[in-house]
């Protein structure tokens, strides 16, 4: 059993695994070299060869506990036929959202799109050198992806003025993104991912009144679904204002904090096992820093089930360096 599936499943708290947000990517000059070949970030998703290979370099790096395919959120809409596209210092960009085309979509279709990503999975779980170490697949989270759907773009503060006007659109989209996550998920766990992590970006943009509706309901469906299939899931409900709330509805088998939450209010607070919470910024500081900010997190939790990670990605600058001190720190932690 990995040390990650140690402290979900049995709740251990004597050890102190780690893995970091967006691990493989930008801020590793091997991965650098691969992009500036390859300027087409979905392509590069999809050759099962290069993202695998990617998904495995910062383990050939660091000693970390898990391996997170290399992929995106956004390989759903593409799936469904939505033109999805990165621009440099933009972000992503979606093509117009057609519900009849994407109402037309059925498992194959989605599949023979997507499958590539399968294949990767398949082939970092198979990885000799993964012995005891965790394979992490991942989606968006509903409402996250609705967002990017019908947003069409990063909303960063807020969403366009006539986002909810159509509600018939909403509801019909939301049923249609929660079908084929699950099909993408059952396929990933197939393929070898033996943890699920549910990334909800923009869980901060709602108001209270709208978290059962667009977060908790449709979340709480896709937990169950992955427990259903005997495997672990992990949600990450950034910047939600109540996350006790969000735990006691949608009962994750863990849960990763962002940086913005004191820590200790949340241990106060939440009894499931808990992931995350350090500042990527504070891995753009110095040693010492990044030593006191890690035992500060590390002393925090230390009689509860605990998993490593940041509060959000590894930011691109991000010194490789400075991600082997934070490890070591936290191996070396007693």
């Amino acid at each position: 059993m990995s040390p990650i599936d140690e402290v979900i499943k049995n709740k251990k708290t004597n050890i102190n695994p780690i893995w970091i947000m967006r691990q493989a990517g930008r801020y590793l000059p091997e991965f650098r070299k691969i992009r500036e070949k390859n300027k087409d970030f979905i392509k590069l998703c999809l050759n099962e060869e290069l993202s695998s290979e990617i998904t495995l370099q910062p383990l050939k790096r660091f000693n970390l506990d898990a391996a997170i395919i290399f992929s995106d959120i956004l390989i759903l809409p593409y799936g469904l036929g939505q033109k999805v596209e990165f621009e440099k210092n933009f972000g992503p960009k979606l093509g117009d959202l057609n519900l009849n085309k994407i109402s037309q979509i059925d498992e194959v279709d989605f599949v023979e799109k997507v499958h590539r990503v399968y294949k990767a999975i398949k082939k970092v779980s198979l990885d000799l050198n993964l012995k005891n170490k965790s394979t992490i697949g991942f989606v968006g989270a509903p409402w996250t992806l609705l967002v990017y759907m019908i947003n069409q773009q990063s909303p960063k503060k807020t969403l366009k003025a006539n986002f909810f006007k159509d509600e018939f659109l909403i509801n019909r989209i939301l049923l249609i993104i929660e079908k084929f996550l699950k099909i993408h998920i059952k396929h990933q766990i197939d393929s070898g991912a033996n943890i699920i992590q549910i990334f909800d970006s923009w869980a901060g943009l709602l108001e209270e009144k709208d978290l059962p509706n667009y977060i908790y309901s449709p979340t709480l469906n896709l937990v169950n679904f992955i427990k259903s299939l005997n495997v672990p899931v992990i949600c990450f409900p950034r910047e939600i204002k109540n996350y006790k709330e969000f735990c006691d509805i949608v009962k994750p088998d863990a849960v990763n904090i962002d940086y913005n939450l004191n820590p200790k209010e949340i241990l106060k607070n939440i009894k499931i096992p808990i992931q995350g919470g350090l500042d990527p910024k504070i891995l753009l500081t110095d040693k010492e820093t990044l030593r006191k900010e890690t035992i500060k997190y590390l002393e925090i939790f230390k009689n509860h089930p605990y998993i490593f990670n940041l509060g959000h990605g590894i930011l691109p600058e991000t010194n490789p360096d400075m991600v082997e001190y934070l490890v070591k720190t936290v191996k070396d932690f007693k």
